[in-house]
């Protein structure tokens, strides 16, 4: 599914991340709410850069591809922190619109001692991103594009992610999508027509599961049985490739509706440590792993390994290492 030879001589960025900017204040150690009035003390307050798009262009920047990131902050000191990060982390700030009417979509994320958070979340200027906001001349020097966020994108999910990846393929670029968990309920109705544009479709069961509405997808059926059902319904939708993110379970892919479809399992002896932008890490290593021309089943066995690299380390992208070190950790775990 990849681009013809003449468009990908034109690309500079192989992966353009599509999607949701957050500045995440953290504090911590917070174990309970102060009394209104009053003051409570914490050992830190620190600022990170988070969101789906921004977590897998660094990613992807860190193993080694050239990565661009598609997105809208506000014109304010959290969109300001942002551009900054994005270019110390050597990406484009080219896609990323300033907003001046718009806040920055921002998280406090209150973490307790035992590592459980709580959040406050600004949704701002990624409700405001739409398709009038895309940067096209980063979109035609890309070759692969990962529109990542969807269903926390009010304004560009639904018609505009569709006419959005519509134009992609026209393009020439392959496509790949993943969702956040939607809160409002409306779930497929919002990517019915984004299917047919869709090389590589990339949900956690939970959502994969609530996005399909099989009403075959409960009861007493093993993992790979649910899933074999739910790719079904995306296949039948127009979806190329799918592949389910299952957790601690590893993952389910097919890479066609007449392919034969597999499960990997998770790597089971590694040390968990924080399982933030586990997902993320997961979709940047496959399509990491697809830019460098691997097989779909090559690139789902690399994806595993680079989700296992991010749990075991604290934070969303402190755990991602360059392409031929996850490569060689998957040599030494296949000994």
């Amino acid at each position: 599914m990849e681009p013809q030879n003449a468009n990908r001589e034109k690309s500079i960025y192989d992966i353009t991340s599509v999607g949701i900017l957050v500045a995440d204040v953290m504090a911590k150690p917070v174990d309970a709410m102060p009394q209104k009035g009053l003051l409570n003390l914490v050992d830190s307050i620190e600022m990170f850069n988070g969101g789906n798009a921004m977590t897998a262009a660094v990613n992807l920047k860190t193993m080694g591809l050239s990565s661009a990131v598609i997105g809208k902050v506000g014109k304010d000191p959290f969109g300001d922190f942002l551009l900054r990060r994005i270019e110390e982390s050597g990406l484009d700030t080219a896609g990323v619109a300033v907003d001046p009417t718009v806040q920055t979509s921002t998280s406090v994320v209150l973490s307790s001692k035992d590592g459980e958070r709580s959040f406050l979340h600004c949704i701002g200027a990624n409700a405001a991103l739409g398709i009038d906001d895309i940067n096209w001349e980063v979109v035609k020097k890309s070759r692969i594009i990962f529109v990542t966020g969807t269903f926390l994108l009010s304004k560009f999910d639904g018609k505009q992610t569709a006419e959005f990846l519509r134009r992609c393929k026209e393009m020439g670029k392959t496509t790949a999508l993943d969702v956040c968990w939607d809160s409002s309920g409306r779930w497929g109705s919002l990517l019915e027509d984004a299917m047919p544009y869709l090389d590589y479709f990339l949900p956690s069961i939970e959502e994969a599961a609530m996005i399909s509405g099989c009403p075959d997808c409960t009861g007493e059926h093993s993992a790979q049985e649910i899933s074999e059902r739910i790719a079904s319904v995306f296949f039948q939708k127009g979806v190329k490739s799918v592949v389910i993110k299952m957790g601690k379970y590893g993952c389910f892919a097919q890479e066609s509706q007449e392919s034969t479809p597999f499960v990997l399992p998770a790597y089971s002896d590694i040390q968990v440590v924080d399982t933030t932008g586990a997902g993320d890490s997961f979709c940047s290593g496959f399509l990491a792993a697809c830019a460098k021309g691997e097989s779909f089943s090559d690139s789902v066995r690399f994806a595993n390994a680079a989700g296992a690299h991010c749990v075991m380390e604290k934070g969303a992208t402190t755990g991602m290492k360059p392409y031929g070190e996850i490569k060689k950790f998957m040599e030494e775990k296949a000994e």
